[in-house]
């Protein structure tokens, strides 16, 4: 059981699906792929998740330029997540609002691209280096840089967790607040990645990297035909509160947080562990004091790379079987792989089955790998769950062996 309730009360993002809650929500209803194709140093195009959100909505052009795109990202969702929250920074004090922001990586898109300058037009004269690189690089620049548009003097920072950021954000902001650091926690995750070479190189390098004539159809979890990860960027910023503030101030609350857990493998630097992420799914539903049977949805992991999805469907059978009545999809199918943001968007995604009872489908399942056969598994189309959806856990994993499960449920008063 947690400290403090702590409930969500605003939602901001952007997707490859969408820039807002319903629009990202309707297309992954409608079973619509985001991944479209970009343009890779020395790679060509490749499959990958573009976002295309107003980059100038919240910022000036100057500072688009001088920050990066993570930031950029970062800013527009947190505004996004307040004024869906009903928050006015008028009306709150700046310095009980933390920032806390769950990243895969950061500093590779600018390092890249001023070496690259470097060597192409300046000959190697590192008088041309620019003078913005170390405040871009640094780890804790993408929250930096929305405590810095917002003006907020709480506590800021990221949270390196590869590809479980998007859970390490959410649940550094839970403990945040319980322990009374913060009054409002600002908490997700953002990834930039696709304009990072080093990325794809390495993707393609361990042979885990995506290939299809057909994008959309390049991020398959579980099927058989799977080879590999589609690269995307995005974002997902949650505002979360006590209980007993939002209740105070008359918000809307959207969900609670029941339980979460984070675990090492200590096995390997790619390969993931059952095992362990078994135990970390029971540890997060020990914390909630729930059974697996009272999961209603199991927001998965799986990355469409073939060791990695049969890794996690082994963990996923022995905890959630036929009888649990537990429904499984996977929002990669549709976006693939946002890296730092993938925890955050992938939950957010799921969130309105609280209202509509329907869990989304996992799209390009077309050939069901045996060995990622799944109870409950939703396959192509959304399937609407008799007895509504109340609980959903959602998987994060991570190289290095990081792994992170948080379980929501819906609101009742």
């Amino acid at each position: 059981m947690l400290q403090e309730r702590i409930v969500i009360t605003g939602i901001g993002l952007t997707s490859p699906l969408g820039n807002d809650l319903a629009s990202f929500r309707e297309k992954l209803l409608a079973g619509e792929s985001g991944v479209s194709t970009f343009p890779v140093r020395n790679m060509g195009d490749q499959p990958a998740g573009v976002c295309d959100f107003e980059q100038t909505k919240y910022q000036k052009r100057k500072e688009v330029r001088i920050g990066t795109r993570a930031g950029g990202i970062g800013i527009y969702c947190a505004h996004e997540a307040l004024a869906n929250a009903g928050l006015s920074l008028s009306e709150i004090d700046p310095s009980k609002v933390g920032v806390y922001l769950g990243i895969t990586e950061h500093g590779n898109v600018e390092t890249e691209t001023e070496v690259c300058q470097l060597f192409d037009h300046y000959s190697e004269e590192v008088k041309y280096w620019s003078h913005h690189h170390n405040p871009r690089t640094v780890a804790n620049n993408p929250a930096g840089e929305i405590t810095i548009n917002l003006g907020l003097t709480g506590p800021h920072y990221t949270v390196g967790a590869a590809c479980a950021a998007g859970n390490a954000g959410i649940i550094q902001g839970v403990q945040m607040l319980s322990l009374g650091e913060c009054d409002w926690a600002l908490a997700g995750g953002v990834s930039e990645s696709i304009r990072a070479y080093g990325i794809f190189a390495g993707f393609k390098s361990q042979g885990a990297l995506a290939a299809h004539e057909d994008p959309t159809k390049a991020s398959r979890p579980f099927d058989r035909g799977r080879n590999g990860i589609v690269v995307s960027e995005g974002g997902c910023i949650y505002v979360l509160e006590r209980l007993k503030d939002a209740l105070n101030r008359g918000a809307n609350i959207i969900a609670e947080i029941m339980g979460y857990r984070i675990n090492s493998d200590g096995t390997d630097y790619v390969l993931p562990n059952p095992e362990r992420q078994e135990q970390c799914i029971r540890q997060a539903l020990d914390r909630a004091e729930i059974e697996a049977s009272m999961v209603d949805l199991v927001s998965s992991h799986a990355t469409s790379t073939p060791q990695g999805d049969e890794q996690e469907c082994k963990a996923l059978r022995n905890v959630f079987s036929e009888e649990t009545g537990t429904l499984i999809n996977n929002t990669k199918s549709f976006i693939g792989h946002s890296m730092g943001a993938a925890g955050a968007l992938e939950l957010a995604g799921n969130i309105p089955s609280f209202i509509d009872g329907t869990a989304h489908g996992t799209i390009n399942l077309d050939d069901l790998d045996p060995s990622c056969a799944l109870p409950g598994l939703v396959m192509n189309e959304a399937k609407e769950k008799k007895g509504g959806i109340n609980v959903i856990l959602n998987n994060s994993f991570g190289m290095l062996g990081i792994n992170s499960v948080l379980i929501l449920k819906k609101f009742v008063g």
